[in-house]
């Protein structure tokens, strides 16, 4: 399977990067052979509208997912209906990236997880510290609402909440 990780760097060992549309590098992975190539993204530098140029350029490019920090709603609104999942990953190279992605580790995001512009006027995209604090608190908010949906239909179901198997 073909995945993208955000990165700040161009080779497994670059520190996984926490924006999807103003990261400077893509690594495009072969997850069964880990064969990788790196791109600079296009969108990094762009005025307006990173994130949706940065998520057509990943679409384009065969992306079957996307694994990444946060993603935002512009970038998202072009991935979802492309059928390219966003996995939120919370730190660490992009080879551990993979490999929690491979465990089957990471969760898919059903929707943004940072709001609109978020990368705006930030060095390289890197967000400052009370901005990736609040961006990590809205993914806990919307990954508590998530479990506490699938939770939900679980019971609905009469499968209870048992967690054996896992």
């Amino acid at each position: 399977m073909k995945i993208v990780v955000t990165s700040s760097g161009t080779t497994l060992e670059a520190q996984a990067h926490p924006a999807f549309g103003r990261c400077p590098i893509y690594l495009f992975i072969n997850t069964e052979t880990m064969q990788f190539e790196a791109v600079e993204n296009p969108a990094e530098n762009a005025a307006g509208g990173a994130g949706i140029q940065a998520a057509q350029f990943v679409v384009e490019r065969g992306a079957q997912a996307v694994v990444t920090g946060n993603v935002g709603p512009n970038a998202f609104q072009v991935l979802q209906p492309a059928g390219v999942p966003v996995y939120l990953f919370g730190g660490g190279t992009v080879r551990q990236a993979v490999e929690a992605y491979k465990a089957g580790k990471l969760s898919t995001t059903g929707g943004a997880s940072q709001p609109a512009h978020a990368g705006m006027g930030s060095e390289r995209g890197a967000p400052s510290r009370e901005e990736e604090i609040a961006a990590l608190r809205e993914t806990a908010r919307e990954l508590r609402k998530q479990a506490a949906e699938v939770m939900e239909r679980l019971d609905r179901l009469g499968a209870g909440t048992s967690t054996e198997g896992e």
